[in-house]
């Protein structure tokens, strides 16, 4: 995410290294870097130029704390402008509606459809409610179909009517079945449309102005960079839209569209898209995503995403199993699993302050769990309750079926070996120290 605006910046904090104080000479030339970094990112000229101008505002004259170096300063200095220009703080979504209704807007092919099911999974799971899904795409059988797979993907109910060819009635004859059946959020997944399409974009205004929603996001992927931006302001033009959701966010994308959406609609970005799955959806902080920009990683999220993960009950039980050297090879599986839960690996690793920096040219596949899996799955229950009894026959057969050789069988055995320990240790005084830590982890809010 955002790989490549990193390294420039990165590149041009350099400039400061080594320097005393900061000085006009030197925040000039830092920030000639910073503004060019922005533009390869495809951030509007006048957004850049304005956005370097505040903080040489601010850097020039700045007294430099005897804990930090110039370019620290000047770092904390573009993270605060960053945050400023993404929109500050995080914006909710309003759920004020009897039922809530949401409205989907955005172009052809911006991801509308997968990231409605993303929203109703992220209400349904993380917010307690009871969506319903509506397929408004009258133009595009192939959108209802996709909409319904997406629906049984999630256990969430699609409303449809493929022989209606009127998205207004559609959309209002789904809020009647919404009240009729208990659903407290509706969300109106709309076609795709293009801004100079004068009928489609008169449509989708005669449906806005016909149910009213509570909230109408503008869907759109951020790969498209300044594009985004001008498609963004010709959409609020005509719907006076509530909100951003950024799409594809985990691609190599520049940035441009993260950054300048919201100074040129004056709407808060809301939502961001980070991968195939159904639960890649995170609400959108600005100062955290400008942490990441800046290489500083998230610990944040990256800790409310492994509470999500956490089972106190299933603690409890692991923990009894450590404290009786019980620890096997299936409780391990569950632990992959449930990192696995939290997102793809690229995306975890960049939440970890410096490891971006520092495996930036290491690829990191999802699949990165494959072979262990794999080993694990090639062991018979006993062997994977007593790991003691993988004798050399046994890791030989281990090798062959899982397709790995005998080197990575014993690596990974390593590896549990010392995990184990570290476990054992952790448990501590009376085997509180891990429950400890659990629970302290539950209780961290941003």
């Amino acid at each position: 995410m955002f790989d490549n605006l990193s390294d420039k910046l990165d590149k041009a904090f350099h400039i400061l290294k080594g320097h005393g104080k900061i000085t006009e000479v030197n925040v000039a030339d830092t920030l000639k870097e910073v503004r060019r970094a922005l533009l390869d990112a495809d951030v509007n000229f006048k957004i850049a130029k304005d956005f370097t101008s505040r903080v040489k505002d601010k850097a020039i004259g700045q007294d430099v704390l005897t804990t930090l170096q110039p370019g620290q300063l000047m770092v904390k200095l573009v993270k605060d402008e960053l945050t400023e220009l993404m929109g500050g703080d995080a914006a909710g979504v309003n759920l004020s509606g009897n039922p809530s209704v949401i409205l989907m807007s955005g172009l052809q092919g911006s991801g509308k459809t997968t990231f409605s099911g993303k929203l109703a999974n992220f209400l349904k799971t993380k917010k307690g409610k009871k969506p319903l899904l509506v397929a408004c795409d009258i133009y595009r059988p192939a959108a209802i179909n996709q909409l319904h797979v997406v629906g049984d993907q999630i256990g969430v109910e699609v409303y449809s009517e493929p022989e209606n060819k009127n998205a207004v009635s559609i959309a209002e004859n789904a809020i009647k079945h919404a009240k009729a059946n208990g659903f407290n959020v509706v969300i109106v997944d709309t076609a795709g449309r293009l801004a100079v399409d004068e009928e489609m974009m008169t449509e989708i205004a005669n449906v806005h102005k016909a149910i009213q929603p509570q909230e109408t996001l503008f869907v759109v992927d951020s790969m498209t960079g300044q594009d985004a931006v001008n498609t963004a302001k010709a959409f609020n033009d005509r719907l006076n839209f509530d909100g951003v959701v950024l799409t594809k966010l985990d691609g190599d994308t520049r940035g441009g569209a993260a950054i300048s959406i919201k100074s040129v609609v004056n709407k808060p970005i809301k939502f961001i898209g980070t991968g195939e799955k159904m639960e890649a959806i995170d609400v959108f902080y600005p100062a955290r995503m400008a942490e990441r920009i800046l290489g500083m990683g998230d610990v944040v999220s990256l800790v409310e995403r492994a509470q999500e993960q956490y089972d106190e009950e299933e603690a409890r039980k692991l923990q009894k199993k450590i404290a009786k050297n019980e620890f096997g090879f299936d409780d391990f599986l569950t632990q992959i699993q449930q990192v696995k839960k939290m997102g793809n690996m690229k995306d975890l690793v960049g939440m970890i302050p410096g490891a971006g920096k520092a495996l930036k040219d290491v690829e990191i596949e999802d699949d990165a769990f494959k072979h262990i899996e794999a080993i694990i799955h090639s062991m018979t229950p006993a062997e994977r309750t007593k790991p003691a009894l993988l004798d050399a026959k046994r890791k030989i057969r281990i090798a062959k079926g899982s397709g790995t050789d005998i080197q990575q069988v014993n690596q990974l055995l390593k590896q549990f070996d010392q995990m184990s320990k570290m476990m054992k240790m952790m448990q501590g005084a009376g085997g509180k120290n891990l429950m400890r830590m659990m629970g302290g982890m539950k209780g961290m809010r941003p």
